[in-house]
Order: C-alpha cells, then sequence, then structure tokens
C-alpha cells in the first residue's frame, strides 16, 4: 500500500517536471521570437574584465565596440569574424565555424539543444542551459523573470575561460542595412 507521503511525494515531482517544461518551452518561444537583440555587456577572460556595447542579429551577426583603450571592434558578418584593434588599425580574421561564437550566435543551434536538455536555475535569479559540442562547452543563462538571454560563458578560440554577462538588452530594434560589415570591405 501506497503511504501519504509516497503519494504527496510524486504529486510534487510531477508538478516540479510540468513546471520545469513550461519554463523552458517559455524560454525557448522567447528566444524564438527574437530577431536581434542590442546590450551592453561586461566580459570577464581570465579575470581581466572588459565593458561595451554589442548587437547581435540571427542567424550569426554581431558587432560589438568595446571601451578600452585599444577600441577593440569584434564583427562577424555571418562568415568571419574580426577583431580589430581601432587605435593601432590592426585586425585578425578568423572562419566563424571555428569559433564558440558560431554556436551562440545560431539562434535554430541553440534552440535545437535546448529541447533536447534540461535547465537548471542558478541562485534563485537565472536559468542556465549547458551543453557541448565537440570541444566546445557552452553554458546559456537566461534571466528567471523576463526569459530573456542575459550572457554565456564558453572558452575562446585562445582557450581562455570567456564570461559574458548582458545588461540594458533591447530585442527586435531597427538595425542599420550596413552594421555587420567587416573592417577592410567597400
Amino acid at each position: 500500500m501506497i503511504s501519504r507521503l509516497t503519494v504527496i511525494f510524486l504529486i510534487f515531482c510531477f508538478f516540479q517536471i510540468n513546471v520545469q517544461a513550461s519554463i523552458k518551452k517559455n524560454i525557448i518561444n522567447n528566444l524564438k521570437s527574437t530577431n536581434n537583440l542590442s546590450f551592453e555587456f561586461e566580459q570577464n577572460i581570465n579575470k581581466k574584465t572588459e565593458k561595451g556595447k554589442c548587437i547581435i542579429e540571427y542567424p550569426k551577426k554581431i558587432y560589438c565596440l568595446y571601451r578600452n583603450k585599444n577600441k577593440k571592434l569584434l564583427v562577424s558578418d555571418g562568415k568571419n569574424l574580426v577583431i580589430k584593434n581601432q587605435a593601432s588599425n590592426q585586425y585578425y580574421i578568423y572562419p566563424l565555424d571555428k569559433t564558440p561564437l558560431n554556436l551562440l550566435l545560431d539562434k535554430e543551434y541553440l534552440i535545437k539543444k535546448m529541447q533536447n536538455i534540461d535547465t537548471d536555475l542558478i541562485d534563485k535569479k537565472f536559468y542556465r542551459f549547458k551543453f557541448e559540442e565537440g570541444e566546445n562547452q557552452i553554458n546559456i543563462f537566461f534571466d528567471r523573470k523576463s526569459l530573456n538571454l542575459i550572457g554565456w560563458q564558453n572558452i575562446d578560440i585562445y582557450q581562455n575561460l570567456v564570461v559574458t554577462y548582458m545588461f540594458n538588452i533591447e530585442s527586435n530594434t531597427e538595425i542599420k542595412k550596413d552594421q555587420f560589415k567587416l573592417p577592410g570591405q567597400n
């Protein structure tokens, strides 16, 4: 015979599973409806903090201007990633598909991954999805209240741990037509 405590426990577990599934579904639906994001960020790479502003346009486009002495610029047109030191006019170009940003900027990929994994609540503040793809381990974070993407954690192309926190986020805003033009392109 099943005790009352066991029945209560089973009901509680069933309720928790349904709540988690509902939260995950709502996060995914919110991400599906997002075409672009504009935000300020704080990024920590090996205990060094950098700040700036970014625009992401799905799929796979990003423009970030760092607030530092080098005025670092990071731009992806969806195929290539350029990191430019505007103070010295030096820049590096990488195939986007060789960087973790290739995955982080691919909304359809993220949604597919999120549909197949569970989320967990961190510090009662944000939801985390954790997954691996090849050599990339990625954590993406969503705000508990708004369900908006608020950051990620990954290993960069130089094997550094990168933690990016987003704030003052706006979604689905108008973006300049040439916003993601790579430096040096006519």
